[in-house]
């Protein structure tokens, strides 16, 4: 194995253990999607940034932004800020306590540096990102949006008002990427709400669409650089990414009943079993 690629493994694990004991310790919040994105925060903000997290900026100006779309997936984003130095690892105590910066979707009143807007109501998060991404070109900022959106999210209409504003002004310094693990709080997507050829929408909608593994490290970053590498070019980007929810933890994997339920002591200690500690736990 690549020596990166087990860096960055081992860094994913750490966070799903994370993600596990903070859902367990409040028996609250939502660990499936948040497993099943650990591969790809992990390089987004290991590898793929431009950011700063010593010094964080709310106006982010000369970096690349990033906003969470699907803002229940909290844990995951909460544990590779703290990770990366953010905010002290230890603070992933408080995860949904009473007057804690982490709180069940993230929010900015209370100053939690690396995140930039409240997402607990979905749909809005695509907008937010197109908005910045033309201010940084107004601005002449060479950075780059990135956004991550839930594929049960994408029922929302405000999502593909977005999709045609991006398209339509040229917002090319954006790129999206959809978790398609077609699952969401009710059930399977197809039994909720058919999203029919996603890469066929969007590239209807004038989006230039690429898909990935999500749970594969190398294609991960080698199809962000190719992400990249798209943009300047008139059209905004996006990924669909294929994950599987819970993913490293057996029982949660391949069902929709683990989006919003917290393990039990048992669980907890049989997910912990499957999840090897790399980087200490807090």
């Amino acid at each position: 194995m690549h020596e990166q690629t087990k860096e960055l493994q081992d860094f994913a694990s750490q966070v799903r253990r994370d993600i596990v004991r903070m859902v367990h310790a409040v028996q609250s919040g939502h660990p499936g999607g948040s497993l099943g994105c650990a591969d790809y925060f992990t390089c987004l903000y290991k590898r793929i940034l431009n950011h700063n997290p010593s010094d964080f900026k709310m106006d982010g100006i000369g970096e690349d932004l990033f906003f969470l779309s699907n803002g229940h997936i909290s844990p995951v984003f909460y544990s590779v800020l703290a990770r990366v130095g953010y905010f002290p690892v230890d603070e992933l105590k408080t995860f949904r306590k009473l007057n804690s910066r982490l709180q069940g979707h993230p929010t900015t009143h209370e100053g939690l540096p690396g995140v930039r807007i409240a997402s607990g109501s979905l749909g809005q998060g695509l907008s937010v990102a197109v908005g910045s991404a033309l201010a940084k070109k107004l601005n002449n900022d060479k950075g780059l949006v990135y956004t991550l959106h839930g594929d049960g999210e994408i029922q929302e209409g405000q999502i593909w008002e977005a999709a045609m504003y991006a398209a339509g002004n040229k917002v090319d310094n954006i790129i999206s990427t959809i978790d398609y693990n077609h699952k969401q709080i009710d059930g399977d997507i197809d039994d909720v709400l058919p999203l029919g050829d996603l890469r066929a929408k969007w590239e209807a909608f004038g989006w230039l669409v690429i898909e990935m593994n999500g749970h594969d490290m190398e294609d991960i970053l080698s199809t962000m650089a190719e992400a990249k590498s798209l943009t300047g070019h008139g059209k905004p980007v996006m990924i669909i990414m294929k994950t599987e929810m819970g993913q490293g933890v057996d029982f949660m994997m391949g069902t929709h009943k683990w989006h919003g339920s917290p393990p039990n002591d048992d669980q907890l200690a049989s997910a912990l079993g499957q999840l090897k500690e790399t980087l200490g736990d807090y």
